[in-house]
């Protein structure tokens, strides 16, 4: 598969951006979660494509720009339907269903069909699932960086806690992860972003 480079994927990110604010901190999460895969990848010697890894971080929240409004707020759309929105950018810019389901399959630590129905989340009832080492490496790193405002990065405690409200389920699949990846240090990342680690 030939995958965009960091240049093809950056100036995807500027197409779809409804400003350089909102540009600047999606793209540096999808940085940040990049750099976060790394050090997961050096740290457990998992066996994953690193390239693959790359462009599936880079790419896996442009979706996200589809809900801001012409001002820069996020809109009326439910934000968990940003997945969707950035398979279906990727597919309209002719890029292979590998990397489109980087962006819906990322969520959480998955969404099933069984948790679209029962929870009513707007989306079509379908499996959201990381499959591939790479896909479920990209949704694992995600869960270490926040683009609230301000942006923080999060330790595997804190988003354990988070994930939990969904079910104990939820935190075993996380803590699977966990198991399958380690546990990346954030400490110096954190401090050279100057974002808070919660």
């Amino acid at each position: 598969m030939d995958l965009p480079s960091r240049d093809e994927i950056r100036a995807m990110h500027l197409k779809y951006a409804p400003s350089g604010e909102v540009f600047d901190r999606v793209f540096t999460h999808c940085e940040i979660v990049w750099k976060v895969a790394e050090r997961i990848i050096s740290l457990s010697g998992c066996r994953v494509d690193p390239e693959l890894v790359r462009a599936g971080c880079l790419l896996h929240d442009i979706g996200v720009y589809r809900l801001y409004d012409a001002e820069g707020r996020i809109g009326g759309q439910s934000y968990i339907r940003h997945g969707l929105l950035g398979h279906e950018i990727l597919e309209s810019e002719g890029l292979p269903d590998e990397l489109c389901r980087f962006c819906s399959c990322h969520t959480g630590v998955g969404l099933t069909k069984e948790d679209v129905l029962v929870q009513g989340l707007p989306l079509p009832p379908a499996d959201y699932v990381a499959i591939t080492p790479e896909e479920r490496l990209v949704m694992y790193a995600d869960k270490f960086h926040s683009k609230t405002t301000p942006p923080t990065f999060v330790t595997p405690e804190t988003y354990e806690t988070y994930v939990s409200r969904f079910g104990r389920h939820k935190t075993e699949a996380f803590r699977a992860l966990r198991a399958q990846f380690g546990t990346p240090e954030l400490e110096s990342l954190a401090l050279a972003y100057g974002h808070e680690l919660t």
